[in-house]
């Protein structure tokens, strides 16, 4: 383990604890990654339409040189030039091969569009949710009554209510980190 493993592992500990801390955030942090998922559906569902409609003009393509094929080896065999019947039917044959694919591809692209767009709905649905339980939340903290330093830590000393200066605060932090390390050096063995 490099020194960055256990740098990055402790960071994303004390985000995790932070979050759990303060949930509102962490319900701000996934809106925010719902927005983004579901600009990236949006994105994907431009390109395909796009490639839904390329897909449908080819077929269409190949479709009038399927039928324009066929009147030539209808036009050929009243003829009877052999000579060129069979070729034509080599290329329509072609023609219908190619065509079979891309029509294979269009129902593919509208499958994939169709599951993209119930996934867009379902991140956007989901996303409303959050908002909502965000707003709920906001309102409740911003309607919660202040609170009675006379009921607020019943349990503590009256000598702790006054505020710590910056210094006794950071001894205090940085002793119970050191405590928190030993008690993990001590379980870890």
């Amino acid at each position: 383990m490099s020194i960055f493993d256990d740098f990055s592992r402790f960071l994303e500990t004390r985000l995790d604890e932070f979050l759990k801390a303060h949930p509102h955030l962490e319900m701000m942090a996934l809106e925010e990654q719902l927005r983004g998922q579901e600009e990236d559906a949006i994105a994907t569902l431009a390109t395909l339409k796009r490639r839904e409609a390329e897909l449908e003009t080819a077929v269409l393509e190949t479709a009038k040189d399927i039928k324009r094929w066929h009147e030539r080896i209808a036009k050929a065999e009243a003829a009877k030039r052999l000579d060129l019947v069979t070729p034509a039917k080599e290329r329509e044959a072609t023609l219908l091969r190619q065509g079979n694919h891309l029509w294979g591809q269009m129902q593919s692209v509208k499958a994939r569009l169709t599951e993209t767009q119930s996934l867009q709905q379902q991140i956007h649905v989901k996303r409303q949710e959050l908002k909502a339980k965000i707003a709920a939340a906001a309102q409740n903290t911003a309607q919660a009554p202040p609170r009675d330093s006379s009921t607020t830590g019943w349990h503590r000393s009256p000598f702790q209510a006054k505020p710590l200066d910056p210094l006794e605060e950071s001894f205090q932090r940085w002793e119970t980190e050191a405590e928190l390390e030993e008690l993990k050096r001590n379980m870890g063995n």
